[in-house]
């Protein structure tokens, strides 16, 4: 059993002074120390048995030390009792060791008992490194996944020791100290009305009125409060309006960070700080270069939040340098990077190489969620990256089960839109009617008609399930609280139709009933076609009437009975001749002439996407004689 005591030692008011105290012990039995340290833990914080478990600091044990010289510390009052560790010789004295040695001794520690043995064994401690020791329990505790401290961290009296200390003598701290043990106590999800947090907040704003706080400090501080508070603190205005009178150049590349952060906190008034912003972005070209791949990937969020779509030279310098950390990148850090390149419409060739080897060598082992969130990149951007689908349809196979029913349709979605059939498709697909028949019911019923419709782009159709996607129950589920089912649903429902009839004649289902069918499948804001390049038609068009000599000999955006518009129709006889368009009369044979532009294949490739090749599927079937132009 052992005794220590923290106090201040007033010839050096940023530290804190640790000394063993066994001499209080030396006539006490064990058992009465181990009341007597009972005696002094449980008043002080919450009910340990409280479910679920928050800190709450109070006075009652707060102890009063004064000093008789630089050295030597004697407390007044009751001592404070500890249990863990033997303390008749001190470890380290860090009056000459730097802080960088400290520091990395902290992350070292893979748990918040070894970081505690550690500061008990230290003589004098300065006050910021006290609260970076604080930050390290709080980093070895969120690793468990759990928010609330174990209980032998809070009986442990080294921490409570820290904390009475940071509670009765706030002013003393420095500024750094001060905001960082506020950062820590707040992370550790201490109680926000404890006199603890609340002598520190105090303090800090005391701090702030005064203009006492630097660059970092406040940044520091902003995000504490927007954690305690919320967004809508009044301080926080205060911080930010400090902020925005500090030269940029004194940000390290850290603060820029914090502050994208802390105006992402209060993105509904981006409005009012948008001069801000357009300064920040401008600024923060010249610090992507120093950017860890966590300080990437929030800065990607932020911008992604405050809808900076005119900062594009910015992502697209973070895209250059996102590039260079990608196998880096966390879980979780990569799913936001991938969203941020969706939203501003980037993509980079080098980006999409470092995705495939990173996606072809991990696959199995990657998350879900970023397996998924890779796939709906490739989707979104229209990708054809065949090592990645590849990697995604063995890891589908292997792996089906821990993928939720929103996942698989985003995995297999990009498959049909990329017209893209993997080497191992047969055990892809009879894996997913496996899962779809032993799941059927957990999809929700738009996500699985988007599936379906995918997998029928490239010829895999869903026969199995046509007869209960064209139910009267199915529909009415699709419809759900609306007035009608949207117009894409419909679509889809009719595109699923018409294979059924062209590609699909075995079945002998139920039928999709005519109130359910759209007329055309080309429309402003939900087309299953791709409208056809205006410079590329204009150009046929010219090149056509020098050919057959008349505008009259051809047709264009023509609408046929069974919802496909064909960009240029020509009608010919029996023996080969053009008929004017307006004849219908001796028709042998309809030439479909498709101007297919960029916007109809994949990205840079000729390889065309799923929706363009089915329409060419059909119409072939249909009678037409297609020409691709």
């Amino acid at each position: 059993m052992a005794l220590i005591t923290l106090r201040r030692n007033l010839c050096h008011l940023s530290d804190f002074r640790i000394q063993g105290a066994l001499a209080a012990l030396k006539n006490q039995p064990v058992n009465h120390v181990h009341k007597v340290v009972k005696e002094h833990l449980c008043p002080w914080f919450c009910s340990l048995q409280s479910e679920p478990f928050r800190v709450r600091f109070h006075h009652a044990c707060c102890k009063k030390f004064h000093s008789e010289n630089g050295n030597a510390l004697h407390p007044v009052g009751e001592p404070v009792f500890s249990q863990i560790h033997d303390w008749d010789r001190l470890e380290e004295n860090l009056k000459n060791v730097d802080e960088q040695r400290f520091y990395r001794r902290l992350s070292n520690f893979t748990s918040s008992e070894e970081v505690l043995h550690f500061i008990s064994t230290l003589q004098t401690l300065p006050d910021t490194m006290a609260a970076g020791a604080l930050q390290r329990i709080y980093e070895v505790e969120k690793k468990d996944g759990d928010q609330r401290l174990p209980r032998e961290i809070l009986e442990n009296s080294a921490f409570q020791a820290l904390c009475i200390q940071f509670e009765q003598e706030p002013s003393n701290l420095s500024n750094t100290g001060l905001v960082t043990a506020l950062q820590a106590l707040t992370l550790l999800y201490v109680d926000p009305q404890s006199s603890l947090l609340l002598n520190l907040v105090a303090e800090c704003h005391h701090r702030l009125q005064r203009g006492g706080l630097e660059v970092h400090s406040l940044c520091v501080l902003g995000e504490s409060l927007i954690k305690l508070q919320g967004p809508g603190c009044a301080t926080l205005e205060l911080i930010i309006c400090q902020l925005q009178g500090e030269k940029l150049e004194k940000f390290a590349p850290e603060d820029i960070v914090a502050l994208y952060r802390i105006l992402q906190a209060c993105a509904e008034k981006v409005d009012r700080h948008q001069t801000f912003l357009n300064q920040i972005n401008n600024f923060s070209l010249s610090v992507v270069s120093n950017l860890s791949p966590k300080s990437l990937s929030q800065m990607l969020t932020a911008l992604v939040v405050l809808d900076q779509t005119q900062a594009l030279p910015l992502v697209i310098k973070l895209g250059k340098y996102v590039v260079r950390h990608v196998p880096h990148f966390t879980n979780e850090e990569l799913v936001k990077v991938l969203e941020a390149f969706i939203y501003f419409g980037h993509n980079d060739r080098f980006f999409t190489k470092a995705l495939e080897q990173h996606v072809a060598s991990l696959c199995l082992t990657l998350d879900p969620e970023v397996v998924s969130k890779v796939m709906e990149y490739c989707c979104r951007k229209q990708i054809l990256s065949i090592p990645i689908l590849n990697a995604v349809a063995e890891t589908f196979v292997c792996q089906s089960e821990k993928f939720s029913p929103s996942q698989i349709s985003e995995l297999i979605e990009p498959f049909g839109k990329l017209n893209y059939l993997p080497p191992n498709a047969s055990a892809l697909f009879r894996k997913l009617e496996n899962t779809l028949l032993t799941h059927f019911n957990y999809f929700p019923p738009k996500t699985l008609l988007k599936l379906l419709h995918s997998c029928s782009l490239i010829e895999c159709h869903p026969v199995n399930f046509m007869s209960k996607i064209f139910s009267p129950y199915f529909l009415q589920q699709l419809q759900g609280n609306e007035s009608c089912l949207d117009r894409l649903s419909l679509a889809q429902l009719t595109q699923l139709f018409l294979t059924s009839i062209l590609e699909c004649p075995f079945y002998k289902g139920p039928k999709l009933l005519p109130k359910y069918q759209v007329k055309s499948f080309l429309t402003p804001c939900c087309s299953l076609e791709t409208p056809v390049d205006f410079q590329l038609y204009k150009s046929v068009m010219t090149g056509l009437i020098d050919l057959l000599g008349a505008r009259l000999y051809f047709a264009s955006k023509v609408l046929t009975p069974y919802r496909y518009t064909v960009d240029v129709e020509i009608k010919l006889d029996e023996e080969g001749f053009v008929l004017p368009f307006t004849v219908d009369e001796d028709v042998h044979k309809r030439v479909a002439l498709c101007i297919d532009g960029p916007k109809r294949f994949c990205l840079n490739s000729k390889h065309l996407l799923g929706k363009e090749a089915m329409k060419q599927r059909h119409l072939r079937l249909l009678g037409y004689h297609v020409v691709q132009g």
